[in-house]
């Protein structure tokens, strides 16, 4: 019964149908076939290119039938342990070798063989794809582990670093909160319902993606709190009904951005201003867009920002590829962010790994 995808795509054997795999087979076959007819044949024989040809012909024919062999049984294999695994694909090599070899012993023997018997012959070449299939066996295991480690380290990286929260929006949300309870009691249970949906969000188990709508919904609840302290000093304009909301994003991209253009631009102007977010769908891509207006110069001298910002850009890098990023564009009195991800409304198999 053939293996589930997942369970494939975790195999420590390499997919032999791909197109890289096959170039990559045929390239150090060749040089393989190179070496073993610079070791077999003597300096100055006259058919030494004949010689050579019959060579690599033989190793070509050895190297690819065992590939598509190992690309057909590979959803079998991965089934099994990685060392029944290779051991399995390394008899299925030596078979093959060894049919081919007497295949090959019977119809090239003049041009193969080089003046030995039969069965040194078949033992020969037996003893060579026996030496080199192990080492590939076992690169392709260190290599699958190396890669399972890397993807480990930064799938904790990025759920590191989506949990982050600001240690300064904490107390100040907790200092707004507590002024308020002898006034305003009401109003304080929902900004702490506020700040208890805020840190459900970043606490939970991460998820890859979550929609725009619930992205949306929690940036509203973090204006929601700073609006308690900020007052009339802050507006926000939403310019968002265009885009469908079901379209998935990282979680906590959009806040962070929104707490920044707060911090760093809203709060530093004794009068306040209006935080505009827009958001547009463009040739399938989603773009986020963040603009706030700041002191003259500021923000092109604030390094405040770039925290944030690098956090953003290694999580869009970790999910996305070159496919996202962010660009920003600091004017004199105004500072823009702009986010730019391929639209989703589905989780791809490529994306979900």
């Amino acid at each position: 019964m053939p293996a589930p995808a997942r369970v494939i795509d975790e195999c420590f054997l390499p997919d032999f149908c791909s197109l890289r795999m096959v170039f990559a087979v045929v390239i150090v076959a060749q040089l393989f076939a190179f070496i073993l007819a610079l070791i077999s044949i003597e300096s100055g024989s006259s058919e030494l290119w004949k010689q050579t040809a019959m060579i690599s012909l033989f190793v070509q024919w050895c190297v690819l039938s065992s590939s598509g062999l190992l690309c057909r049984m590979r959803r079998y294999l991965c089934r099994v342990s990685p060392l029944w695994a290779s051991l399995l694909s390394y008899v299925i090599v030596l078979l093959v070798v060894t049919l081919l070899s007497e295949i090959g012993f019977q119809l090239l023997y003049f041009d193969l063989s080089l003046g030995a018997n039969h069965w040194y012959f078949l033992i020969r070449n037996g003893t060579v794809a026996a030496l080199v299939t192990g080492p590939i066996m076992r690169y392709f295991y260190i290599q699958q582990a190396w890669q399972r480690n890397v993807k480990a380290e930064a799938q904790s990286r990025l759920q590191a670093l989506q949990a982050r929260i600001r240690p300064h929006f904490l107390f100040n949300s907790l200092n707004t909160i507590a002024s308020l309870i002898p006034t305003n009691p009401a109003q304080a249970e929902n900004a702490i319902e506020d700040l208890s949906d805020l840190f459900r969000v970043s606490l939970r188990e991460a998820r890859p993606f979550h929609s725009l709508g619930e992205e949306i919904d929690l940036c509203e609840r973090y204006i929601d709190i700073e609006k308690l302290r900020l007052g009339e000093r802050l507006t926000v304009n939403w310019d968002i009904q265009d885009v469908p909301k079901d379209a998935l994003i990282p979680p906590i991209v959009l806040q962070p951005l929104i707490e920044n253009a707060i911090y760093h631009g809203i709060e530093t102007l004794s009068a306040g201003g209006a935080i505009h977010i827009r958001a547009g769908l463009q040739n399938n891509n989603l773009r986020l867009q963040i603009e706030n207006p700041c002191e003259q110069q500021r923000a092109v001298a604030n390094g405040g920002n770039h925290m944030a910002q690098e956090n953003i850009r290694e999580r869009l890098t970790a999910v996305y590829g070159k496919t996202a990023g962010l660009k920003v564009e600091p004017y004199a009195d105004r500072y823009v962010v702009e986010l730019h991800l391929p639209y989703r409304n589905k989780l791809d198999e490529d994306l979900d790994h």
